[in-house]
């Protein structure tokens, strides 16, 4: 099987498409993409994983998914996404694993590790810091409150939508800057083309509630990775995730790198992985 191939997976009333490579007896790290991608960005972070012997389990996250696609907008309550993380684990028999998120996948892998810490051997944030610190910037940085801007478009219904897809969908293709390939930008965008694809997806930011701030520290092992040319995530917040951390802890700040690290970065992303799954 190679990482292109999905294999259903049954939560609940829905089915999730899961991307699964690696040995079996591995040790098992879970990776949730972010917006707008699909589990296909972790692509060359996943070939890395594999080579240092660990199984590699990446979903396509709820609405992502044709089979996990509701839609009613409560549906997309980051604490019920990151309920299909644990009941993931449930269905593939993990007990406790390893998790990574990217970008939104890195806001539900913060949820995850506050409300479910007894199964995580180790959490790997990307880009987006701890939601207190993230919260916390948002309401005392300029700077962060400019680069979120785009947040309070994406949640009106029917007008985001029709903004991004028109024209052959320019304006989310340009969303990923010249970082990450055309074919690579294709396999996310063709997807999210779909009926009701794009729909789902921008749900996540429509459900989302002002409480996320209030999400306690973790007591995971963390690592947090951040990129110095993210339009989206400001320094301040990035500096100030390790204050909602009581465990041990590393901040892995990446130069002259976009927010899509997955796809421009794979090498020091997955070193830094790596680094924390062996601590």
């Amino acid at each position: 099987m190679t990482y292109q191939e999905t294999t259903p997976v049954t939560v609940g009333d829905l089915s999730f498409d899961v991307r699964m490579l690696g040995p079996q007896g591995g040790d098992p790290v879970v990776l949730l993409h972010g917006f707008p991608e699909n589990s296909l960005s972790w692509t060359a972070v996943a070939a890395r994983l594999v080579d240092a012997g660990l199984r590699v389990i990446a979903p396509d996250q709820r609405g992502y998914s044709p089979g996990a696609r509701p839609t009613e907008v409560g549906a997309y309550a980051t604490s019920t996404l990151a309920g299909d993380v644990i009941g993931l684990a449930d269905a593939l028999g993990l007990g406790t694993f390893h998790l990574v998120g990217h970008d939104w996948g890195a806001a539900v892998a913060w949820v995850v590790a506050a409300e479910h810490p007894e199964r995580l051997r180790s959490l790997t944030a990307v880009s987006v810091p701890h939601l207190a610190a993230y919260g916390a910037a948002l309401v005392d940085d300029p700077d962060q409150q400019q680069r979120a801007a785009y947040i309070g478009l994406l949640r009106q219904a029917g007008k985001a939508e029709d903004l991004l897809l028109e024209d052959g969908a320019r304006r989310l293709r340009a969303m990923y800057g010249s970082t990450v390939s055309p074919a690579q930008v294709d396999s996310y965008v063709g997807p999210l083309s779909e009926p009701g694809a794009l729909t789902a997806a921008l749900s996540w930011y429509r459900a989302m509630q002002s409480d996320l701030g209030d999400l306690p520290s973790v007591i995971v092992p963390t690592t947090f990775v951040w990129s110095d040319q993210d339009l989206a995530i400001a320094r301040i917040g990035a500096e100030q995730c390790g204050q909602y951390v009581d465990a041990d802890y590393r901040f892995v700040e990446l130069a002259g790198i976009s927010h899509w690290i997955p796809e421009e970065a794979p090498d020091s992303l997955a070193e830094a992985i790596l680094v924390r799954v062996s601590s």
